[in-house]
């Protein structure tokens, strides 16, 4: 696993400003304040209750009822909010974005924010688009820990015209964050987010509801009797409801793409099910074993 960088002696920025205090803004603030990165934290969030709870816990110095307020004066804005409400927050904030101040999200969707932050950002903001590879199936200010993105990818997807300097200082960002860096398309991020992100949550969401409707006592037996395989498989089943809608109605067409392909898997293997093909069924888990050994071996399990 990648390890952090070492504390710095001087703060990478003067004031970062969190946009949304939930799990993976919690995170950045713990690991920033790890390597020394900010001289100041600040952050916004949509209930005064998480504002609050972010100031009990250390998290930000100041704390804000607006995404404006915060966002006043910073040289980092960071977005950590769900996917649909990057682009109305980017309209809100857009007047106290200071000259040279970096804007950046954390959206598991790349082409949508692109499309709906980018209009909104004044002239001499350099506005990078970012997605941390990270997280667990909790949410909230005190869900963060520091440790969350050590080893772990950090995408990001910065237009064609993006200031060079700005990219370099965002990716040393996330690399003193303990992340390793990618840097592609919106495009080419929404496409592979789809099969290893987005396609595994609907699933997961979709094996729970099947659950739910079930008979009551069946429902209470396999709820009583979860297996390990049920247990770990549906565990981002309990993420949160919002974020996921976003994430699905903002990249609906890579994940049908995938749901698609999907289907076709699947329907070759319940033909092989229902033909007793045994010959089929081995070669495709033997196959599937081999790649998601190759996950353990690149250290992202």
């Amino acid at each position: 696993m990648t390890k952090p960088q070492e504390s710095q002696d001087t703060p990478m920025f003067e004031r970062i400003a969190l946009i949304g205090i939930g799990l993976i803004g919690s995170s950045i603030s713990h690991a920033a304040r790890r390597a020394n990165l900010a001289r100041e934290i600040v952050g916004s969030a949509r209930t005064p209750a998480t504002v609050e709870t972010a100031m009990r816990l250390g998290l930000i110095e100041e704390g804000y009822v607006t995404a404006a307020e915060a966002a006043e004066g910073a040289d980092l804005v960071i977005l950590c909010t769900p996917v649909g409400l990057c682009g109305p927050i980017a309209k809100e904030i857009s007047r106290s974005l200071k000259p040279g101040a970096i804007l950046t999200d954390v959206g598991s969707v790349k082409g949508a924010i692109v499309k709906d932050v980018s209009p909104h950002v004044p002239q001499g903001v350099h506005f990078v688009a970012g997605h941390p590879i990270a997280g667990t199936e909790q949410s909230g200010p005190e869900a963060g820990f520091a440790e969350l993105f050590d080893g772990r990818w950090c995408i990001l997807t910065p237009e064609p015209h993006t200031d060079g300097k700005a990219v370099e200082k965002l990716r040393a960002f996330w690399e003193a964050l303990g992340s390793k860096v990618e840097i592609m398309t919106p495009e080419h991020h929404d496409l592979v987010l789809a099969i290893t992100s987005h396609v595994p949550h609907l699933i997961a969401y979709t094996i729970v509801n099947t659950v739910s409707d079930l008979e009551s006592h069946l429902q209470g037996e396999v709820i009583k009797f979860a297996a390990s395989g049920f247990r770990d498989f549906t565990r981002v089943a309990g993420s949160d409801p919002v974020m996921w809608r976003d994430i699905f109605l903002n990249n609906r067409e890579a994940v049908l793409e995938m749901l698609g392909r999907l289907y076709e898997d699947i329907a070759l293997l319940q033909k092989a099910i229902r033909n007793g093909d045994g010959t089929l069924l081995h070669r495709v888990f033997t196959r599937s074993r081999r790649i998601r050994r190759s996950v353990t071996q690149a250290k992202q399990d």
